[in-house]
This record gives C-alpha cells, structure tokens and sequence, in this order.
C-alpha cells in the first residue's frame, strides 16, 4: 500500500465525488474506484458505502481515513526534514590536500568559506596524491585536492583552476637577470626538483621530453617549500606554481622566470568518490571553490630581474 493510496481515500471523503477524485489524481474513475476495491480486498472489509450522491464511512473506514491522516502528515513533515537538511550547510567536512595546494592556493578559499559558513567544521589533512585518491575512494575523507587531477575508476574529478608554472633561481643565478626563459634554456642548468613519483615532477619531466632536451636533476624533495629552500641557498633552479612562490619573490629572497612553454600550467581538481551522495556542506565548498579563479597565479607586481628600470 502506498502513501498515494491514502490520500487518494481522503479526498475520495472530502469532495465526496469519484470523478472529482479521479480530476485531482489525473487518473480515471473507474481507476479511483479500482483502487478503493483493491483497499478493501487488502483488509477484506467494506471501507465505503456507496449512495446515489455521496460515499459514507464504515466504521472500518472511519479507522483508515484516521490513520491515513496521521501517515500523511508524518510524510509531509518527513519532506519537511529532509528539505531542511538539503538547505542547511553545517557539521563537519574532511579535506585532503597535497602540501602545495594545502599551502599556497587553499587559504584563500578556505577563508571565504569559513566566513560564508560559521556552523561548518573544516577539517583539512595533508597528503600524498596518491593516499588523497585512496582516501577518497575509501571514504575517509569527504573531498580531495590535487595537482595534476587524473580520472580513477570510483573517483569524480571537477577542475578549478589552473596555475602558472615558473623557473625559481637564486638572486646570484645567472639566469636571474632574465624575464623569461624557455625550457631550452634550462639545457645546462642543474635543477632541484619533486620526487619521481609526484605529479608535478612527471608532468616536469614531459615537459623536457617533448622539447628534447635533458634533465639534469641535481636534489629531489618532497614538497614544495624545500624545493624553494635549496634553490634559495644554489643549489640549483626548478620549476615550481608561480603562487608557491609568492612570498619569496616579493621579498627578495628569490627571482622568478616566466617559463615559455605551452605547457607551463599546472591544472588543479577536486576529488569525490563516485556514487556518494553529495552534501549540503560538499556541495558549498566546491561551489566557493569552482566560482573562484579560473586561472589563478598572477603575482601582485610584474615580474622583473633584479636592478631592472621599472
């Protein structure tokens, strides 16, 4: 027996009419009449007697009209819930992020979200790429953030926005007196760069194999800010998402090369786990997430070699 069944007998009582009944549900009479019979048969008694103009209750009838009553208003309050959980964004949401994401292009959002939903408990953990895919996959964690996005079974991917690719070096590098350089530039340079199973240092190393030229990788790291730290002290240049260096070039600590090359953006995704429902709270965080910046990564002043005019 279904929830329609019972309001079609409740108005079956109210207008007093099978074919009125029959108009409000967009069905037949002799439909409206076959289902009251089918209610009868299920409780095997009589729930109507039937006069020339109007319907009046058994007492068994009265019995269902008032409990069909009490189901209605359950349901609709039941609606009423469910609307207000859809609408209300609060509780607590998991994120797991690589460390460059993490640090250098989150904030930002994280901030804007925080303040546009005070009732939200933001949890953010940092990870491996590859643990924030397996994490996703296995539900411990609500979304996750990562470089380089890459389509998985079980796993959903929006992209958000993409950031610019530069060459970092010391203020003493020669190549510090440049603006721009190409990855044929970077031929004899010795370069610090990610662990070989990052992304980001895979997606490097495309990079020099589609121009053809050699890389010579002189230190590896893990994250980003090493990277940053032994370029800092010579060790060497690399290739590293213009807003990771932010900080260092705006004081001084660090020059920045804009990197020639069509492939010199780093794209950035969110990840959900296919067929999970999407909250109230999910959904507002992609929402501040995705209506942001399509490309992100411009810095706040040009750049230019040091001692440059202007």
């Amino acid at each position: 027996m279904h929830i329609d069944v019972c309001k079609l007998f409740c108005d079956l009582i109210e207008t007093q009419s099978f074919s009125a009944t029959a108009d409000l549900h967009g069905v037949t009479q002799s439909a409206v009449s076959q289902k009251i019979r089918s209610l009868e048969n299920h409780f095997n008694v009589p729930l109507l007697e039937r006069g020339r103009n109007c319907v009046r209750l058994t007492p068994e009838g009265a019995l269902f009209l008032e409990a069909s009553g009490k189901m209605l208003s359950t349901y609709e309050e039941l609606h009423e819930g469910i609307d207000a959980l859809q609408s209300k964004v609060e509780g607590l949401l998991t994120i797991a992020t690589v460390l460059s994401v993490g640090m250098h292009e989150l904030p930002i959002y994280v901030n804007r979200f925080r303040e546009q939903f005070p009732n939200v408990e933001l949890r953010i953990e940092y990870r491996r790429a590859s643990q924030v895919y397996s994490e996703v996959i296995d539900g411990r964690i609500d979304l996750g953030l990562v470089a380089y996005p890459r389509r998985r079974k079980g796993v959903i991917v929006h992209s958000f926005w993409k950031d610019r690719l530069v060459v970092i070096c010391s203020n003493s590098h020669p190549l510090a007196k440049r603006l721009s350089v190409t990855v044929e530039d970077l031929a004899d340079s010795e370069m610090v760069g990610f662990e070989p199973d990052l992304p980001s240092q895979k997606a490097i190393e495309d990079m020099f194999q589609q121009t053809g030229v050699e890389i010579h990788q002189r230190l590896c790291f893990d994250n980003v800010d090493t990277v940053k730290k032994a370029v800092e002290m010579g060790q060497g240049v690399a290739i590293v998402p213009m807003r990771a260096a932010h900080v260092e070039v705006e004081t001084g600590r660090l020059t920045a090369l804009m990197l020639n090359d069509p492939n010199c953006w780093r794209p950035l995704g969110i990840l959900g786990k296919r067929n999970r429902a999407v909250t109230p709270v999910m959904r507002e965080f992609i929402s501040v997430l995705t209506h942001g910046r399509q490309v992100s990564g411009a810095f706040p002043q040009p750049l230019k070699a040091p001692n440059s005019p202007g």
